[in-house]
């Protein structure tokens, strides 16, 4: 299964968002230096074609997946019907190992993904190891018993207050949540400009 593996801190500084959830993500001890760079940066003209690369690094980023990846999501969305940039945010949303990550199992998307993938996760009480696995509403996702008790996923379960979307319903005595609708655009925890990244891949 292909991952990807660059440095999660530094990609963060690179997209100028916090993708990976890490407090100190966007933060470096060489702060000067960082001022430096940027003021430079500031003077140089980003072209139409940079701006769009940007936004889809960043979706791809946030999600943790590839380029094929990506543009099986993108050729799915254009025939959905909704607005395309809508409905592979939509998509990539309801992933499985990013509702895991989301509902607080796991505290990155690297991490949610090797739940999955280690057959920690049940979907309506069903192993499913498969971290592409597209969670349907009204699915509900659990951890298998002997996982709840590991200290790690415990305390990630029960503290990690990040992401409290709607559209997700957590239950902390049964250790689930239920994907109780489709997220809604605004709702989605991410900073992105996706008609900017689905301007890129219409050309």
């Amino acid at each position: 299964m292909a991952t990807r593996r660059e440095p999660r801190f530094k990609l963060c500084r690179h997209l100028g968002v916090n993708v990976c959830g890490h407090p100190k993500a966007l933060k470096r001890a060489d702060v000067k230096k960082n001022a430096a760079a940027s003021a430079a940066r500031a003077g140089q003209k980003v072209s139409q074609y940079g701006l769009q690369l940007m936004e889809k690094q960043k979706i791809k980023a946030y999600y943790g997946i590839l380029e094929r990846q990506f543009a099986r999501y993108f050729n799915m969305a254009k025939k959905s019907g909704e607005m395309t940039g809508v409905a592979l945010l939509k998509a990539l949303e309801c992933r499985l190992d990013n509702l895991v990550y989301r509902t607080g199992f796991a505290r990155s998307i690297r991490q949610a993904r090797q739940l999955v993938s280690h057959g920690h996760i049940l979907v309506n009480g069903n192993k499913v190891d498969i971290p592409s696995y597209g969670v349907k509403v009204n699915d509900v996702i659990s951890l298998k018993e002997k996982t709840r008790t590991n200290p790690l996923v415990e305390t990630n379960f029960n503290g990690f207050v990040s992401f409290n979307v709607p559209y997700l319903e957590k239950d902390k005595a049964q250790f689930s949540a239920k994907l109780i609708r489709e997220p809604m655009r605004e709702e989605l925890p991410i900073e992105v400009n996706e008609i900017l990244a689905v301007e890129l891949y219409s050309k």
